[in-house]
């Protein structure tokens, strides 16, 4: 036995000087995005990958249930990326990682507020700067324009985006038009059985999510993180409703110009600005009933003249992961 110690001891060492390890960043409001992650994770973690878990906090916490106007007051600085003060982070920021992870929930068409103030942290700039990043989405059913915007940060920080993964609501868009809000500012989430549907990323996509962590935990063993290239293609990774993306087009200006002004108008929480504010949920939900529903079937009724447009817009907004399915027997069950 004494022999066989110190042999097993500089096999542990050496197990773990070559163990991959994987850091998973993200904010969970409402415990959607924890569950994914729990998901992912639990299928990737292993004896050759290690896999350590930050979930942020603000130093003002953001309400669930969401209070009607603290739910507004966030727009503005969701839209132009103002980041809110951050926890101190429990990693520390000169760890190395082989592989970062970003799940992160969708706020007016933005990546939400805390995770914006990790990517432009300066925690966050060290620990992204030259990584390999996966970033993972579970919203209603607009992600388009959040992820152009984290893109945008990444880049700046000198992180590479491998892939993207994205969960959304199955539900139609009128569903989740009553759902989603009831959910956000009562924190009734809605139950099976009921007149309408759960709100939220089904709960058998979030089980399904196990398949990203089985694909990346086997591309991890094979260094292929290290070459610049997607490692979840044909798992269905990101799926392009195309109806939407001019709506998200038409919404994100809309939402840039009435940001622009809020924020001139006063800081969160003025007397002017709560008022402006409700001018302005009555002016987005008129909208998001009249111009949305409008622009898709205008898209519908033109889609024969614009298939080969609307085809190249799928293909460049599902990059880099895609939407093709081939690889999802191999890696859908344990």
């Amino acid at each position: 036995m004494g022999d066989g110690e110190p042999r097993l001891d500089w096999l542990s060492k050496l197990v773990v000087l070559y163990m991959k390890k994987v850091l998973v960043v993200y904010y969970s409001q409402t415990g959607q995005i924890t569950s994914v992650v729990d998901s992912i994770c639990h299928a990737m973690q292993s004896e050759e990958v290690s896999v350590s878990r930050e979930c942020l906090r603000t130093k003002t916490d953001y309400p669930f249930p969401w209070p009607f106007f603290r739910f507004l007051d966030v727009f503005p600085e969701s839209v132009y990326l103002d980041p809110p003060a951050l926890m101190p982070l429990s990693i520390d920021p000169d760890a190395d990682f082989d592989l970062v992870i970003i799940a992160y929930q969708v706020w007016y068409l933005s990546p939400s507020l805390p995770i914006t103030a990790f990517i432009k942290s300066s925690a966050g700039r060290e620990i992204l700067a030259g990584r390999p990043v996966v970033t993972v989405i579970a919203c209603r059913n607009m992600w388009l324009m959040a992820q152009e915007k984290m893109k945008l940060m990444l880049s700046d920080v000198g992180a590479k985006l491998l892939d993207n993964v994205v969960l959304v609501d199955s539900q139609s868009a009128l569903t989740t038009f009553i759902t989603t809000p009831r959910w956000l500012l009562t924190g009734n989430k809605g139950t099976q059985g009921g007149i309408l549907p759960p709100a939220g990323v089904a709960d058998e996509d979030i089980t399904g999510a196990a398949r990203f962590g089985r694909a990346l935990a086997a591309a991890l063993h094979r260094d292929l993180e290290r070459f610049g290239q997607p490692l979840l293609m044909g798992l269905e990774a990101a799926k392009v409703d195309t109806r939407l993306i001019a709506s998200e087009k038409v919404g994100n200006r809309s939402f840039m110009i009435w940001g622009k002004l809020l924020r001139k108008i006063g800081p969160q929480g003025a007397p002017l600005r709560q008022l402006c504010l409700l001018v302005y949920a009555i002016f987005l939900v008129c909208m998001i009933i009249t111009v949305v529903p409008i622009t898709m079937m205008l898209k519908f009724m033109l889609n024969p003249l614009l298939k080969k447009g609307l085809e190249r817009e799928r293909e460049y907004f599902e990059a880099p992961s895609g939407s093709s399915n081939e690889r999802m027997r191999d890696f859908s069950h344990d």
